[in-house]
């Protein structure tokens, strides 16, 4: 093999390869952005997609897909609830009752003019 053609494969090859790699770099960001859509509709944050790219991440993410309570779905229970009578109205606020006292000293309530 000459050496031209020792260069001309190398350059087959790189090309190749810059083309390969762009196309798992395309499939790569795809997925991202599908499972982002997944997580946004199922309630969680299109952020948690990014954890696909970890190797042990994404097994645990896509059981949890799978097998969890979806938050929109919690909500939707709720809504569906409320809609009927039933349960709590949504969102749930948390109680403070009994109420606290202000830290600064109360002043007596208004009587009026004494005349």
């Amino acid at each position: 093999m000459s050496e031209s053609e020792a260069q001309q494969l190398g350059a087959i090859i790189a090309a190749s390869s810059l083309i390969i790699g762009l196309i798992a770099l395309a499939a790569t960001v795809f997925g991202i952005f599908i499972y982002w859509k997944i997580f946004s509709k199922a309630g969680y944050s299109g952020a948690m997609s990014l954890l696909m790219l970890v190797p042990i991440a994404n097994i645990v993410v896509i059981c949890m897909l799978a097998f969890g309570n979806w938050p929109i779905l919690q909500e939707l229970e709720q809504l569906r609830a409320q809609v009927r009578g039933g349960g709590q109205p949504f969102p749930q606020q948390p109680s403070f009752y009994p109420p606290q006292q202000p830290p600064y000293p109360q002043q007596p309530p208004y009587q009026g003019p004494r005349y």
